[in-house]
């Protein structure tokens, strides 16, 4: 059986496979408004990595027996595309993607003022067209932001990025390939003006201080994405986004 070697992430220089530093976010983009048949409609790119989210209502809640007599239901779908991926992805929900559309949801449920919407159902979907480390971050990031575009009444934004551990290096953003070969990886979603952690899972092992620095590596690195989520909105809508 051929053992593959794992490649060398990080070089003497402190340097990674795609020319970034340590602490270095992949170049990102955001858009609002993207697609024309959603009540608010989000695209969020972060390097390779390329998500679209939507969301539809509040409406009726259907079946009307699932309804809620004095808050919202929060329909989250977290969804790669067969052709997102180098390998071919089978069609339909797998188990992973059932289990982030509920940590997605769980997250935007921590900001979401249901109780505005009592007996109603507002349905957010997020689309992965291309990954490369890092959806479940962006597709928060987006889908948070596609709320925002919608006019759903909110606490504040959500912003996400993951750390990870990487030849002993503590790092921001991880692309796939790091996230597959290091020895950590640690999404994080916080609310920014409150500063509240909404997210986060680790796979893989760190020490306490480690998990310390990759936290506050987190916080720089979303607070970043924070500023382009607001200047998104403010592209679209023309005016300060301090709340939503």
């Amino acid at each position: 059986m051929t053992q593959v070697m794992k490649p060398k992430l990080i070089d003497e220089n402190g340097i990674r496979l795609d020319g970034r530093g340590p602490t270095d976010l992949r170049p990102l983009k955001m858009e609002v408004s993207v697609l024309e048949k959603s009540d608010g409609s989000a695209y969020v790119e972060l390097g390779k990595t390329k998500v679209y989210a939507a969301v539809y209502g509040p409406k009726e809640a259907h079946p009307k027996h699932l309804a809620i007599p004095d808050r919202a239901i929060l329909n989250c779908r977290y969804h790669m595309t067969s052709f997102s991926t180098d390998e071919r992805k089978t069609l339909g929900m797998t188990r992973r993607e059932i289990e982030l559309s509920k940590v997605i949801r769980e997250a935007l449920e921590s900001v979401v003022f249901l109780e505005e919407f009592p007996r109603s159902a507002i349905d957010v979907f997020v689309e992965v067209v291309q990954a490369d480390g890092g959806t479940r971050t962006a597709g928060l990031t987006a889908a948070s932001l596609a709320l925002a575009d919608a006019g759903i009444p909110m606490r504040e934004l959500i912003a996400a990025v993951a750390v990870g551990k990487v030849d002993g290096t503590i790092i921001l953003d991880p692309s796939d390939i790091e996230d597959k070969y290091g020895e950590a990886d640690m999404p994080i979603g916080i609310a920014p003006e409150s500063n509240t952690i909404v997210l986060l899972q680790l796979n893989g092992k760190m020490t306490k201080d480690e998990f310390k620095r990759g936290l506050e590596l987190a916080r720089m690195g979303i607070q970043k994405i924070y500023q382009a989520q607001r200047e998104a909105l403010r592209r679209k809508y023309g005016v300060s986004t301090t709340e939503v």
